[in-house]
């Protein structure tokens, strides 16, 4: 696991699409493989209080996540973002490595909670973060522009 390069661009957006694609998150719905930014992460995750990590094996990136200030939201409040591992990497315990980092970060940003939005397709990913801390929210937080994502999360950094 490592800090995102300029270089990571075009293969942390391949997995993007590729673990939407397998879930049937559509760009016309919403989802994060819709946002203007998945083919710039690097320099999106270049901001101020922001940072991106990817996963690679074998000298390929597999997998990624980060944090963010949640957009159009209280300045307290980051958003942990773009959470995709590829199949051959899932279960390791990677997502969870990786998500904790991302808090400690956050933290040391000095945002005081963590939001993020997922859908219930992605149960594991859902039990992964309630094992974390993260608590239900009856309505999503900010100004996503992921009107599908259907699951809100909060926990208290």
């Amino acid at each position: 696991m490592r800090m995102i390069t300029v270089e990571d661009n075009a293969a942390i957006a391949d997995v993007i699409r590729t673990v939407s694609a397998e879930h049937g998150l559509t760009a016309d719905k919403g989802y994060a493989v819709a946002d203007p930014i998945l083919d710039t992460l690097f320099q999106f995750y270049s901001q101020p209080r922001s940072a991106y990590w990817v996963v690679e094996l074998e000298g390929q990136v597999v997998g990624g996540g980060g944090v963010a200030p949640l957009q159009g939201g209280d300045p307290a409040i980051c958003e942990l973002q773009k959470m995709y591992f590829l199949p051959i990497v899932r279960g390791k315990g990677l997502a969870k490595r990786l998500a904790l980092q991302a808090l400690d970060f956050a933290r040391q940003q000095g945002f005081q909670r963590c939001y993020l939005e997922t859908t219930a397709t992605l149960q594991s990913a859902i039990d992964l973060y309630q094992h974390l801390g993260f608590e239900l929210l009856e309505c999503a937080m900010g100004d996503t522009g992921h009107g599908d994502c259907e699951v809100a999360m909060l926990k208290t950094l």
